[in-house]
């Protein structure tokens, strides 16, 4: 039997926030915490707890779990926008992080310059943009806004485009957050068949999602996360023990 090709490791993961920190730094409050550093930090806060997964070539996973769960900075630790308090992720491939979609765009440029802007922070060149920008604006359907700067365009239209630039490739590891919940019925249901075809194509995929049934049908293996403890890994049957422990809350 043919050996499963690991694509991802995350080994023993851990997140510390403080929360007082977060909140906005500064060079003041740095020094001031260094004087209480013999103190426990009231405002320390584990988004993550030893958490530990391998994903295989290939496979869709699903993660699922409460508001506040730790899903979202999962994928951010395993995409490589946040490096882990403790532990470590291994990565055997490049990433597309669809990931808060539209934060790299300038909300003050057009969308045919955000276009080239975004794909430039991607690390696409200006001649295969150029070779697929028709493609783009064809999915994102957007071609009559495409000198109306993207400040004056909806949520649903930033993710529409921003969408469109993130899949105009097929990368080997592709990571969502949320993003088919974006946009009207139909882009819902363009975005999905496009992930699909992504999937059918052999790309490896971390899906976070808070529909279940998006859950079912798209994913072959679920990790449920609480309290950035992961509760349960294993086929689908891991949903319907998080939908009846949801139930009883």
């Amino acid at each position: 039997m043919k050996k499963k090709e690991t694509m991802i490791e995350v080994n023993n993961v851990s997140m510390r926030f403080n929360l007082g920190i977060e909140k906005g730094f500064s060079l003041k409050q740095w020094f001031v915490d260094l004087g209480k550093r013999k103190k426990k930090d009231k405002t320390e806060f584990w988004a993550l707890k030893n958490v530990d997964f391998k994903i295989n070539k290939g496979e869709v996973v699903g993660f699922i779990g409460s508001n506040g769960a730790g899903k979202s900075t999962l994928l951010k630790v395993v995409a490589g926008v946040m490096k882990p308090t403790k532990g470590n992720v291994k990565v055997y491939g490049n990433i597309c992080p669809m990931i808060e979609l539209g934060a790299g765009f300038d909300p003050q440029l057009t969308a045919r310059e955000n276009i080239y802007l975004n794909g430039a922070v991607m690390g696409y060149s200006k001649s295969f943009i150029d070779e697929k920008f028709d493609e783009i604006v064809e999915f994102s359907e957007l071609r009559e806004f495409l000198d109306v700067p993207v400040q004056n365009f909806s949520s649903g239209m930033v993710a529409r485009l921003a969408f469109s630039i993130a899949t105009i490739v097929e990368p080997e590891i592709l990571i969502v957050d949320e993003i088919l919940s974006v946009g009207d019925i139909a882009f819902q249901a363009k975005s999905e068949a496009k992930m699909m075809e992504m999937i059918g194509g052999g790309t490896t995929v971390l899906f976070v999602s808070h529909s279940i049934e998006q859950i079912k049908k798209m994913c072959d293996k679920v990790i449920w996360i609480e309290h950035g403890v992961v509760q349960k890994k294993g086929g689908k049957e891991v949903c319907d023990e998080y939908t009846s422990f949801m139930n009883q809350k």
